[in-house]
């Protein structure tokens, strides 16, 4: 997918369109690919908690969505949604979001939870604004392995913390990770971690190899995979729940 820059990139989001970027828009792109692909989206009233740039909900109105509505608290974010993609976008708090009971069939919340003071408000609050039969979608860095030091983190979490928290709320919790594919498996092992090569320096001082590896990094890169025990996510890059009531 190639977009034009038209947001900043601050490091609090993914941003597409910008190169030395790629690998982390691909990384966040699989996890939309990979959603999209069990059709959860199809015929849905969809909600995405946290749409940032807004690639996200373009994919989820693109895979058969009855509707996508779009809620950030950024205006710059909100404005840009909506003239991007052409998805209705409102500005609001994630904990207290002002739509009625049972107002959705979807909730997708990628790589969002961690950035939330109140994480299980935040659940309880997806769980309120989801219809019974309804599914919630959440994914997020695994502490386990994400490199520490993001300031735009509250609080990052592993594999058995993201379930507890939404099994708080949703009787029927799946829990999932994404990895890095054979390509990149086979980088890392013949060099060393790309992410950390990636985060040792600036762009600018990378590798040849490095650039040319971080420019060509494709969702279909990474490869999430079920774990019926949440210990065998310790060594995923980030971790993903399909959460039902």
């Amino acid at each position: 997918m190639t977009f034009p820059q038209v947001m900043p990139l601050t490091g609090e989001r993914t941003v597409p369109g910008i190169w030395h970027e790629n690998y982390w828009f691909a990384r966040h792109e699989a996890a939309y690919r990979w959603l999209t692909g069990l059709g959860l989206p199809s015929g849905r009233r969809v909600l995405e908690a946290g749409c940032g740039e807004g690639y996200g909900a373009g994919l989820l109105a693109a895979a058969g969505a009855a509707a996508v509505l779009g809620l950030d608290y950024d205006t710059a974010a909100i404005r840009h949604v909506h003239k991007r993609y052409a998805i209705p976008c409102v500005q609001g708090n994630l904990v207290q979001t002002g739509f009625a009971d049972d107002s959705f069939d979807l909730v997708v919340s990628l790589q969002t939870i961690e950035h939330l003071w109140e994480q299980p408000r935040f659940v309880t609050e997806c769980r309120r604004v989801l219809r019974p039969d309804g599914t919630l979608v959440v994914s997020t860095p695994n502490r386990l392995t994400f490199p520490s030091g993001n300031w735009y983190h509250t609080r990052e979490l592993t594999g058995p913390e993201l379930v507890e928290l939404t099994r708080a709320e949703f009787g029927n919790v799946e829990t999932f990770g994404l990895w890095h594919g054979p390509r990149l498996t086979a980088w890392d092992e013949a060099n060393g971690s790309c992410v950390d090569a990636q985060l040792a320096a600036d762009a600018d001082e990378w590798s040849i190899e490095l650039q040319a590896l971080v420019r060509s990094v494709r969702h279909t890169d990474f490869t999430i995979r079920a774990s019926r025990d949440t210990a065998d996510l310790d060594g995923s890059l980030d971790l993903i729940v399909l959460a039902r009531a």
